[in-house]
């Protein structure tokens, strides 16, 4: 001990030899009596006392490995590890609450997921069916012993529904529906084979009273939706829009203006014709869009537009472009208009079903036509001898032909397959073609022949003989 003293002072005096500056002091004079425990005992009756070591040297088994090691719960190291740092088992007891889905590595954000023999249509029917009824089928159990114990969630609904999911309407059919026994098929009479009935089938073609009643309900609420799709034409009426509507001469705006620059009766063509450069003037009026506009016959002073706001507007095309009279009497939008050969008279269809002949100077409503079809487009026939004829391309697959005489459907052409969107006059009116929704144009004959008969009485009867004729390989029918 008294030399660990001495090298106690030593190590004083090493560890201040750094510091040259300062000077060494004198070591002070020790009192023995300061380390009389040290001294070894006195011979005689002694007590020995034994020193323990607080910190042996422990020596290291050779299994135990002396290395850092890395913390598996880290995602990023800053330094190259060896392959024994990586590959080290890791220290202290094992986490007796660490269950095998814990020690599992994760495959997921949420943690581990076992792989599952279920393929998508399953899953995805097994989740609807639990958002939906509250119960699916418990994917730990065998499907094939399906009980009550192999469902999740609502047990209780699943029993009720019998384990119904979102794809199936109605129960699950336990047995199929049998069929009754046909026989031998050596047996020609008593073989049914495929064709047998079942055995819970009905042989009465006869509906029973539930059954009667209900078709019955059916037909009358048809004949009631039939009833109130006809509707009733509606109210005509016109606003005119100018002050007067004849001037110092008693002449209407129908009545070509001649203060204009342009000599409008001339039917000459002009000498320099060019493409228009720019914008004159914008027509604004109708509130919804546009479907038709039709320009006065000859002079082209008027312009008369029909539009999906139900109204027809009759526009100056020169001077102060005003809109002069507005005719209201459709119910629904209004597809197509078509003057006369003279202008005073025009014709319009709309989406309410019906065809209506107007006058152009007083506003008002000649006659309605009606076959109880959307008319799509509408034209009179340009011959002067025939502006009494007009046609019109229905919605049924037909164009049909009326007489403003007699109100009545004197022609059907019904050899279209979609409906019939326009129709224009080629060959000094001789013929037409229309087109339509089935991608096909169809040109028509015209031809309407007369035969005067007198009748008992001596009244006479003019007929509109049937004509069946082939020509461009369409059939035309006069009825």
């Amino acid at each position: 001990m008294a030399a660990s003293v001495g090298s106690l002072v030593s190590y004083d005096a090493n560890s201040d030899s750094d510091n040259e500056t300062e000077s060494i002091p004198e070591p002070e004079k020790v009192d023995p009596d300061a380390f009389s425990h040290l001294q070894p005992l006195k011979s005689g009756k002694t007590t020995s006392l034994v020193v323990l070591n607080s910190a042996p040297e422990v020596a290291v088994k050779e299994d135990v490995m002396t290395g850092t090691h890395l913390d598996p719960s880290l995602k990023e190291v800053n330094y190259n590890p060896s392959y024994e740092t990586m590959f080290a088992p890791e220290f202290g007891p094992v986490n007796p609450f660490r269950t095998q889905q814990m020690a599992a590595p994760r495959n997921m954000l949420s943690g581990y997921a076992e792989p599952a023999h279920l393929n998508d249509f399953m899953f995805e029917q097994q989740r609807r069916t639990f958002s939906t009824y509250g119960y699916a089928l418990d994917p730990s159990v065998d499907t094939s012993l399906v009980s009550a114990s192999s469902y999740i969630g609502a047990v209780e609904e699943a029993e009720k529904n019998k384990g119904q999911t979102v794809f199936e309407t109605g129960p699950k059919k336990s047995e199929k529906r049998k069929k009754i026994k046909g026989g031998e098929a050596a047996d020609l009479e008593a073989f049914l084979g495929p064709w047998a009935k079942y055995q819970d089938e009905k042989d009465g073609a006869k509906p029973s009273e539930e059954e009667q009643k209900e078709l019955d309900e059916i037909l009358a609420k048809r004949q009631k939706k039939g009833r109130n799709e006809e509707e009733a034409p509606g109210e005509e009426k016109t606003i005119l829009h100018v002050k007067e509507m004849y001037d110092y001469q008693g002449r209407s705006y129908l009545h070509a203006p001649q203060d204009v620059g342009i000599n409008l009766r001339s039917a000459d063509a002009p000498d320099k014709c060019y493409l228009p450069k720019k914008q004159l003037h914008v027509w604004t009026g109708h509130t919804k869009g546009v479907s038709a506009i039709r320009l006065f016959p000859a002079s082209a002073h008027l312009l008369l537009s029909c539009s999906m706001d139900c109204k027809i507007k009759l526009w100056e095309v020169y001077g102060d472009r005003r809109c002069v009279r507005t005719f209201i009497g459709h119910s629904k939008a209004v597809r197509d208009v078509c003057f006369n050969n003279v202008g005073t008279q025009f014709l319009s269809a709309a989406y309410d079903r019906y065809l209506k002949l107007w006058d152009t100077e007083t506003g008002q409503c000649i006659s309605r036509f009606t076959n109880r079809k959307v008319p799509y487009c509408v034209k009179f026939n340009p011959d002067e001898d025939k502006q009494n004829l007009f046609v019109a391309g229905m919605s049924d697959k037909k164009i049909v032909q009326w007489d403003v005489r007699t109100g009545e459907v004197v022609q059907e052409y019904d050899r279209h397959l979609g409906a019939v969107n326009t129709i224009t006059f080629v060959d000094e009116n001789r013929r037409f073609v229309s087109t339509s929704d089935d991608k096909s144009l169809r040109v028509w004959e015209w031809y309407v022949f007369t035969a005067v008969c007198v009748c008992a009485g001596g009244r006479t009867r003019t007929h509109i003989h049937r004509l069946v004729g082939a020509y461009f390989g369409v059939y035309q029918s006069f009825s």
